[in-house]
Order: C-alpha cells, then sequence, then structure tokens
C-alpha cells in the first residue's frame, strides 16, 4: 500500500464516520438549545433538567436512525471488504 492509498482510506473512514454521527450530533445540538432556552425562560437551574431531556432526545434519535445508521455502516464495511485485493498490492 502507498502512502496516498493509506491516506485515502482513513479519509474515507472519517468521512463515513462524520455522516453516521452527524444526524445524532445535530439532535443533540438542537435539543440542547431549546432546554437552555427553556431553563432560560422558567429560571430553573437544574442539572437533572438539563441532562434528561437531552438524553432521551439521543434515545429518540437512535432509535429512529438506526435503521439508516447500519445500513451507512454496512456499506462502508462492504466496501472495505469487498476490495480488499486493492489493500494487498
Amino acid at each position: 500500500m502507498t502512502p496516498e492509498s493509506v491516506a485515502h482510506l482513513i479519509g474515507a473512514m472519517f468521512v463515513a464516520a462524520f455522516w453516521i454521527s452527524a444526524p445524532l450530533l445535530a439532535i443533540g445540538f438542537v435539543a440542547g438549545i431549546v432546554i437552555s432556552l427553556v431553563q432560560i425562560v422558567t429560571s430553573i437551574q437544574d442539572t437533572g433538567f438539563n441532562s434528561i431531556p437531552r438524553l432521551l432526545a439521543f434515545l429518540a434519535g437512535t432509535i429512529v436512525l438506526m435503521p439508516w445508521m447500519v445500513h451507512k455502516s454496512m456499506a462502508y464495511a462492504t466496501d472495505i471488504l469487498g476490495n480488499l485485493s486493492r489493500y494487498a498490492r
């Protein structure tokens, strides 16, 4: 393997990891903003009020997006394992 092919392989891994994790990160970001706004409006400063809804948003997002995330992971793994001959050179 040449250094360019290793760099391409690692770059493809980072791109796949980004696209798999991006929806959950966006859900966490939006949930955090909404919860912070509610805390500002109601003057509630409880840490449980901050973390529990965010965890529930992550859980709901994971349940809803799991089939898509598994499909993307399987496509990446199939691409890597299906073309092992190009990495053996």
